[in-house]
């Protein structure tokens, strides 16, 4: 059998660092076949360390500077790269990504955009001036993927977009990675003061940023402990990431009177041994797209709170995986985890519930076909197109 060519992916993102968006990224180039793919990533900005997590050879990692050399010399640079590296698609994500798309067109590849979320000033996708940046090169842009049904009717009811040219493929997550631990994992990794026996380790896992809302988390659980100060035996926070919030995090905690019993260790790459140890998952953003660390939470076997927006309602079951609350509302969500921690077993029911959620319908494999099929469509569609003119 003649063996098929390789179909060439150029990624766009904005940064190359830790991120939900930037893992998945990895995920694709790491899983996709080898014999049917190659990849390279382009950086609007810039890459960090987190590039080392690719684990395929030869992959190129491009840094751009956009903010330092401008969005025209930007994109010429990307059509002379393009031209250069010759992909049969380019796959641009978020508002950032825009840029690579006129280059992408001109020089000759399929073009792909996806949408991962939006951000603190444009939490409904509806903002005047990124819709109209959307809008005008929307044209440019040959077939569309969103990480939730919420981006897709965003895409389709605000943007038009025609809703045959967007493909819905929700993130994926490794269930073997991401999975309970064989044994009790309590006190492993975690401060000595979190370890004990009566202990109730919450935790949330993301950059430190506006949009990420932790300080509704911390508000919520120094109210917890003001109200009934007897929970100080028991509750306790983790607050995983770093960012720009990270210093008002822990100056709140500290006003609030929780910080020995709150734990910022930053960014780590042991999430996943991390997770083993907290007992509830929360997620208080503002916004998202599909969460990657609340699929990742719920694939170890954690109960999960989530605000209710974006794609987070399309991914927790109230009253069986977990529970949603308001965006910013601190008295709902201590009133929340005030439930879980005097009620273990149901936490522990809504644990093995949520794993059995994940297994079911957000397996990473599932994604990679998702996008495997999206990739080899594109380039058929692309290759028979060239043929006709």
């Amino acid at each position: 059998m003649e063996r098929q060519p390789l179909i060439s992916v150029a990624h766009v993102i904005h940064h190359l660092v830790i991120g939900g968006m930037e893992n998945g990224v990895v995920n694709l180039i790491n899983r996709l076949p080898r014999d049917r793919f190659r990849h390279a990533v382009f950086c609007i900005e810039d890459y960090s360390e987190f590039r080392e997590r690719i684990k395929v050879p030869g992959v190129e990692v491009h840094a751009l500077h956009r903010s330092q050399i401008g969005v025209t010399r930007l994109r010429w640079q990307l059509f002379k790269l393009f031209r250069k590296w010759r992909p049969d698609i380019v796959h641009s994500r978020n508002l950032s990504g825009l840029d690579a798309l006129l280059p992408a067109r001109l020089a000759g590849a399929a073009t792909l955009h996806s949408e991962h979320g939006f951000d603190v000033d444009n939490l409904d996708g509806k903002g005047r001036k990124q819709a109209l940046l959307r809008r005008l090169h929307a044209p440019l842009v040959k077939h569309f993927v969103t990480v939730s049904e919420h981006l897709r009717q965003t895409l389709v009811e605000f943007q038009r977009v025609d809703p045959t040219r967007v493909t819905h493929i929700c993130n994926g997550v490794d269930t073997t990675v991401f999975a309970p631990a064989a044994v009790p994992a309590y006190g492993h990794l975690l401060p000595p003061a979190f370890c004990n026996g009566e202990c109730f380790v919450v935790g949330t896992v993301g950059r430190a940023r506006p949009i990420k809302d932790q300080l509704t988390l911390v508000r919520a659980v120094g109210r917890l402990i003001h109200d009934d100060p007897g929970m100080a035996r028991h509750l306790r926070l983790v607050v995983v990431g770093e960012g720009p919030m990270l210093t008002a995090l822990k100056d709140e905690a500290r006003q609030l009177g929780i910080s020995e019993l709150t734990w910022f260790p930053g960014a780590r790459h042991d999430v996943a041994t991390l997770m083993q140890n907290l007992d509830l998952f929360v997620l208080p953003s503002l916004n998202e797209g599909i969460s990657n660390t609340m699929l990742e939470a719920m694939s170890t076997g954690i109960p999960t709170l989530a605000t209710a927006v974006g794609g987070n309602v399309e991914l927790i079951k109230p009253g069986e995986t977990g529970a949603t609350f308001q965006p910013g509302d601190v008295a709902g969500l201590a009133a929340l985890l005030a439930r879980y921690v005097a009620d273990r077993a149901m936490s522990s029911q809504q644990g093995v519930a949520a794993r059995e959620h994940v297994l079911r319908n957000f397996s990473l494999q599932t994604m990679m076909a998702g996008y495997q099929d999206v990739y080899e469509t594109l380039k058929a569609d692309h290759v028979r197109h060239r043929r006709d003119i």
